[in-house]
């Protein structure tokens, strides 16, 4: 084995228990409540965007989710289930990839709105989202399904398909927020 290889694997190796423990802090702040839970949308192939001339309320000219998304966005909401999470609200951007993981998830009614969306990223409408998730206090759990860009923008995080990005008000009245974790996609 190469040295390079050999320092690869190692690397690897060290940082599998730091992300379960990120992991598993970021389940505990879940399942306490208060906290809200970004999760992107499942495997909607091929990469990024839409096609040309699509219509946000028609379903068939826009990028969807395949099978796999679709086993992503049950897997995301067994796991919450599994970890006792009590979900107060689930807002979703009004893409059909967003609206059938949150449907998917099966935690609850979905609100379909465009506070969470991508397609206008105005300053104005990244601080009133920012707003919204620095202002929940719960008690339970705020699910918000959207894009990768819309977590980049809200906390610096590029998403895989179906992660969830915990996130939690900063304590009292001081604005802002900070990210206590990433949750991978449930195998």
């Amino acid at each position: 084995m190469s040295r390079l290889a050999f320092v690869a694997l190692a690397v690897a190796l060290m940082a599998a228990p730091v992300a379960a423990a990120a992991s598993d802090e970021a389940w505990a702040a879940l399942a306490k409540g208060g906290h809200v839970a970004l999760v992107r949308h499942g495997n909607a192939p091929p990469g990024y965007g839409d096609p040309p001339g699509f219509k946000i309320d028609d379903c068939a000219t826009q990028r969807n989710m395949d099978e796999r998304g679709r086993a992503q966005a049950r897997a995301v909401g067994e796991a919450f289930r599994q970890h006792g999470v009590i979900v107060d609200k689930i807002l979703s951007s009004p893409w059909c990839r967003c609206l059938e993981t949150a449907r998917l998830m099966g935690l609850g009614p979905v609100e379909n709105t465009w506070a969470v969306a991508t397609s206008d990223r105005s300053p104005e409408r990244l601080v009133v989202l920012k707003q919204m998730v620095a202002g929940w206090r719960g008690p339970g759990t705020l699910v918000l399904v959207t894009h990768a860009l819309t977590v980049q923008a809200l906390v610096g995080i590029m998403p895989d398909q179906a992660e969830t990005v915990v996130v939690k008000p900063k304590p009292g009245n001081e604005p802002g927020i900070d990210v206590v974790g990433r949750i991978a996609v449930p195998r």
